[in-house]
Order: C-alpha cells, then sequence, then structure tokens
C-alpha cells in the first residue's frame, strides 16, 4: 500500500489542473507566484482518506495482501477522525466497478491484470507532466483507468475529461509498447453522487489528440505564453482573486448594454443569470484575498480591518449547569435534549444500516423551488419528469 496520499507532489502542469491550463495556458506559471499554503480543506482530508480505504480495499479484493495485513491497516484508518461507516458504503461501489471492469477484461483477454495507485507519466507529451491512477486495468485489447472521486460538490464527467485522457497517456506511455492494445477507457465513479461514468477512445483518436491539442498547448504553457482566457476553470487557480483578465470578463456583466425598452427581456434576465453565479464566485474570491492580506498589515483604499461580530457563549457548561441547579432549577429547566439530525445520525449508523433502521421514518418535503441551468439533471417543475418523480 502506497500511502501518504496527502503528500504526493504536484506537477507545474497536472492533469488534474489540465483544464485549466489547457483553457488558459500562460496560468500555470502565473499561478507559481502565489505559493499555495500546504492546508488541506476537510473536504480535501475526506477525500484523501477514502482514497486510502479505496486502495486497501482494492489490494485485498484482488489478493495482492492477506487478511491480518488488511485488518491492521483497515482498523488504523478507522481511528481518523474523518471516517464513518458510510464511507465504506460509497467506497464499495468504486471497489465492485472496478472489480466488474477487471473481469470483463480478463474475459476478453485472459491476460488482464490490475495495477492500484500506478504513477504514469505524459512527460511526451506535457513537459515534467506525470499523475497517480486509482486503478488500472491493462490487456492486450484495452486499456482502462478507473478514477475515485470522492467529492459531492460539483458532478464530475468522464466524457471530453482531459485529466483523464492524460492518465491514459501515461498509460500508453508506460505499457502501450508491451501490450498494444487496441483503444483506452476512462472510467469515473462518483459514488456520493450515484455517478458512472465512461469515455472511450481508440489509441490512434488519444494520440492524435496528444498531438494536436495536448503537447503544443503544454509547451506554450510551461514556457507562459499564450492567450489568458477565464472560465469555470478559474475556480481552483492560486491567481483568480487578482488575475486581471478574470476581473474584466466578469465586469463586463456591470457593464452590460442593455437594449430598449429600459426593463429587461427574459432573455436578457437569463443571460444575467447565467453569468451571476461566477460573479459571485469571483467577488467572493477578491474578498477573501483581501482579507487575508489585510490581516497581515496590508491597506486597501477605502477598507479598513474591523472586529467582526460574533455571539456570547459560556466558558464551562458544567459550570454553568452546577451554578443553577444549585438555585433549585432542575436539569428539564436548563438543558433540551434532541435527536441527532439526520446527517449526522447517517454517519453514525452508516448509510445501509441507516436505511434499514430508519428508512420508512424518513420524509423528503418538496424543496423551495430555484432557479438553475437548463443542464442540471432535476426536472423542471411542472414538467412530465417532475410529475413522475412524485407519483414515485
Amino acid at each position: 500500500m502506497s500511502g501518504h496520499h496527502e503528500l504526493r507532489a504536484h506537477a507545474v502542469l497536472s492533469a488534474s489542473g489540465s483544464k485549466r491550463w489547457l483553457s488558459c495556458p500562460p496560468s500555470a506559471q502565473l499561478e507559481q507566484q502565489f505559493p499555495d499554503d500546504g492546508k488541506e480543506s476537510v473536504f480535501a482530508q475526506e477525500g484523501t482518506l477514502a482514497h486510502e480505504f479505496a486502495e486497501l480495499y482494492l489490494l485485498y479484493a484482488t489478493h495482492q495482501i492477506k487478511a491480518p495485513e488488511f485488518n491492521r491497516k483497515r482498523k488504523a484508518l478507522e481511528k481518523n477522525e474523518l471516517f464513518s461507516p458510510d464511507m465504506i458504503d460509497y467506497i464499495d461501489s468504486y471497489i465492485t466497478t472496478v472489480m466488474e471492469r477487471l473481469n470483463t477484461a480478463k474475459a476478453e483477454s485472459g491476460d488482464a491484470f490490475v495495477m492500484i495507485e500506478q504513477k504514469l507519466d505524459f512527460s511526451p507529451w506535457v513537459p515534467g507532466g506525470f499523475g497517480t491512477g486509482d486503478a488500472l486495468i491493462i490487456s492486450d485489447k484495452a486499456i482502462e483507468i478507473c478514477d475515485l472521486k470522492y467529492g459531492k460538490g460539483v458532478p464530475v464527467s468522464a466524457v471530453g475529461n482531459t485529466q483523464m485522457r492524460l492518465y491514459a497517456l501515461g498509460a500508453l506511455n508506460g505499457y502501450g509498447v508491451l501490450y498494444e492494445p487496441d483503444h483506452v477507457r476512462m472510467t469515473i465513479v462518483q459514488p456520493r453522487l450515484d455517478s458512472i461514468s465512461t469515455d472511450q477512445l481508440t489509441v490512434e483518436e488519444l494520440t492524435r489528440w496528444a498531438a494536436e491539442v495536448a503537447k503544443p498547448t503544454a509547451e506554450k504553457a510551461a514556457a507562459g505564453k499564450g492567450e489568458y482566457k477565464a472560465g469555470d476553470w478559474c475556480r481552483f487557480c492560486r491567481a483568480k482573486a487578482v488575475c486581471r483578465v478574470r476581473a474584466e470578463a466578469n465586469l463586463e456583466l456591470a457593464k452590460k448594454e442593455f437594449a430598449d425598452p429600459p426593463t429587461l427581456s427574459n432573455e436578457e434576465i437569463g443571460d444575467v443569470l447565467s453569468k451571476a453565479d461566477e460573479l459571485r464566485k469571483w467577488a467572493e474570491d477578491v474578498e477573501n484575498y483581501a482579507l487575508v492580506h489585510a490581516e497581515n498589515g496590508e491597506k486597501f483604499p477605502g477598507w479598513k480591518l474591523v472586529e467582526g461580530r460574533s455571539n456570547r457563549k459560556y466558558t464551562d457548561e458544567d459550570q454553568v449547569a452546577v451554578r443553577l441547579i444549585a438555585e433549585e432549577y432542575t436539569e428539564d429547566d436548563i438543558y433540551q435534549k434532541k435527536i441527532l439530525a439526520i446527517t449526522k445520525m447517517q454517519k453514525l449508523l452508516g448509510k445501509k444500516r441507516f436505511e434499514t433502521l430508519l428508512g420508512d421514518l424518513i420524509v423528503k418535503p418538496a424543496g423551495k423551488p430555484t432557479l438553475v441551468p437548463e443542464s442540471d439533471k432535476r426536472p423542471e417543475i411542472g414538467s412530465t419528469a417532475s410529475a413522475a418523480e412524485d407519483f414515485k
């Protein structure tokens, strides 16, 4: 087991950041001026733990480790404060998918095998490019990359996914000559969104994309050349708060010249809605950047650093209780007992046991109406699909 997932090295032109540097090549060098603070968010730490469990369970499922080692390492991982039983339920979806794909590959070609947490070198196309494949299934018929995405905030599809294409190139670079596969498959399992997506390309299609798109763009990115361009790929760029091109793109909304009459048409309102979310994100990024730098003594004209509002809290709840009980207040007077919220209860019990014990006692009321892009998978209120969901 490789372990230390959180300590993996990251290339300047990383596979995970490829959508950004392929869309905005000079951003790769620009963001080097803004060092990562090295702090992992709780969500990133949770994802790291999930990948460690996934690696361990896959090693056991493929007979690469025996039960005593598996149990010892599993118990050690379960001591992590971010662990909950439902994590294993979610990981099981990923393990099942990998094993099904492996068995299918073995049926097509008896020499198929799986490699877990394998370093993939795609530097022939991307300077210094490398990454780590969660599971790599290899045979003389095909190469398949299976990737676990534990997050649930942003849906990720394998179709056209540049990170997966670079991983596939790395796999071809390492094993293509020995096995000469016909095609590559790229699968992303996002269990917390019940999503499994797969994209497939012939080796010729993949290498053509590498030669015509990835390689020339990567060379520009490595040299800090090319055109800056703003888009949803800005989200994880370390220069996102101070990037002038992104600022100009967002400020265009404020400078928009609307046609007469003085009220907006439905088409114009739709246009504003499509840009408002990105505008809010940009404003939050700028505000967070200014706050951090203001705390370090920098000044921004027209703004000052003050103490925010806060709520009162007890310094010692036990002493509060002792004093009030001494004054003949009862525990019923001073305590409010309440059953765990659903999310915390599911974390306590695990997803499967939660459904078994409490599934018939849970109801999900209709959510408050909200506007979302048409690409959202939820059915439109008043549509036939919505009525079908209500009928269920």
